[in-house]
């Protein structure tokens, strides 16, 4: 599959939970979850090298539609209700098209 759509966010724990952030969000690729859904073609969660409570978020989706309809089910609710209580700051977020690329781990 291909992604036709997709975001990158920057999220900032506050001191010291950046580990229960990115535990937290490694769950959105557990079964039933939105990462695990075949839609979701890229889902990369990183680190900042300078500061371990910075985390990014990239996200690569078959469509928007899907992406969209994914996040607002029940799994995805509650990875982001839990996600609020970590947060030092609003989080930034940018989407993109995706035009090529290549993700193997």
């Amino acid at each position: 599959m291909i992604a036709t759509y997709g975001f990158h966010a920057v999220l900032t724990a506050r001191p010291g939970l950046g580990d229960r952030l990115v535990e937290l969000l490694l769950t959105g690729l557990d079964e039933g979850s939105p990462g695990a859904s075949e839609h979701c073609v890229v889902y990369l969660v990183s680190r900042s090298a300078s500061d371990p409570d910075v985390v990014h978020v990239t996200e690569g989706w078959t469509s928007e539609e899907d992406h969209h309809r994914l996040f607002a089910g029940e799994a995805a609710q509650a990875i982001v209700a839990q996600i609020g209580g970590l947060l030092a700051k609003e989080s930034a977020y940018s989407d993109y098209v995706p035009v090529l690329g290549k993700a193997a781990f």
